[in-house]
């Protein structure tokens, strides 16, 4: 199975980062000059774009541009966070809805974060996230597909925790989290009711098994005046 080309090109773009042709706080060329470079249309390119802004590794200034993200002072989260749980612990009804779902090949920091061999395919999918049918976040869930290649979408989609450890024996162990804001997109703005550059919070989180192995790579926007993240020390 071949990779999608937005994929393709947010590897490429990821490797010259790292690479050194653009440096932290350089703009990378415009999305017209881009799809030229990569033959590409507008629309897939902007895709490639925003799953590396959604990452950390680019970040878009209104009316400027888009940049090479800094490296952030990182406070790092310990535990597993599970919207449902924390939806209903306080009082609120949890829902979601799904946008994709699908498997196919890995991006590079996907494969980075969830210790994924060449070869392996992963299933991706994106969600709106609400409580009492307010809209909280947006996310984007990457599992390892051979993970779940036994379970229908509704058990993956509708309690991906519960169907790991009720039917593949899955012990959840820990989560590495990390907080940090951004500005909404115009797509996500949409999916979220709120407006275009609105402030918003970013959590990255990789789930590990009891054993220490990587299952879950997630991707989340939080509405900022909807949710608040609380720290017990």
């Amino acid at each position: 199975m071949g990779s999608p080309v937005y994929i393709q090109i947010h590897n490429d773009i990821k490797k010259a980062i790292e690479a050194g042709k653009w440096k932290v706080g350089d703009r990378i060329p415009a999305e017209r000059d881009l799809s030229e470079n990569f033959n590409v249309s507008r629309m897939t390119l902007r895709q490639a774009i925003s799953t590396l802004v959604d990452e950390g590794i680019l970040e878009r200034k209104v009316g400027s541009g888009t940049y090479v993200a800094s490296q952030k002072v990182q406070e790092k989260v310990s535990g597993v966070t599970s919207f449902t749980d924390l939806t209903e612990a306080q009082g609120k009804h949890p829902s979601s809805k799904t946008i994709t779902y699908h498997a196919g090949t890995p991006s590079l920091s996907e494969m980075e974060k969830l210790n994924l061999d060449d070869g392996e395919l992963v299933v991706r999918m994106e969600r709106i996230r609400y409580a009492d049918e307010v809209p909280i976040c947006y996310e984007t869930a990457t599992l390892p597909e051979k993970l779940v290649r036994n379970f229908s979408e509704d058990e993956v989609t509708r309690s991906l925790y519960k169907t790991l450890e009720d039917k593949a024996g899955l012990v959840i162990g820990r989560a590495e989290q990390t907080v940090s804001a951004m500005l909404a997109s115009e797509r996500v703005s949409e999916y979220l009711n709120i407006k275009r550059g609105d402030a918003i919070l970013r959590l990255h989180q990789v789930s590990y098994s009891q054993e220490g192995k990587p299952f879950e790579y997630v991707r989340t926007q939080y509405v900022g005046d909807r949710f608040e993240f609380y720290l017990n020390r």
